[in-house]
């Protein structure tokens, strides 16, 4: 696929690259050079990966902070 280089450096990615890689709007991109190819690597959003995950368990506030707290324990001593 060919696409052109826009206004002040933009290259836009058509949709379906976007879908297949699962990239959005607003998602962070490590650019680099390799010799003569320039390299995008999406670098994903540990809360929007999280958000956009299918979930597999469920636990209340109270849950989370019991079990932090007996971690903490387990890491720090009583």
């Amino acid at each position: 696929m060919i696409s052109r280089v826009g206004r002040k450096g933009a290259i836009y990615l058509p949709k379906h690259i976007m879908r297949s890689l699962g990239v959005r709007e607003g998602d962070r991109v490590l650019i680099r050079v390799e010799g003569d190819k320039l390299v995008l690597e999406f670098v994903p959003d540990p809360f929007s990966l999280a958000l956009r995950t299918k979930k597999w368990a469920r636990t209340t506030v109270e849950e989370f902070e019991a079990e932090s707290e007996v971690e903490q324990g387990e890491l720090y001593g009583p």
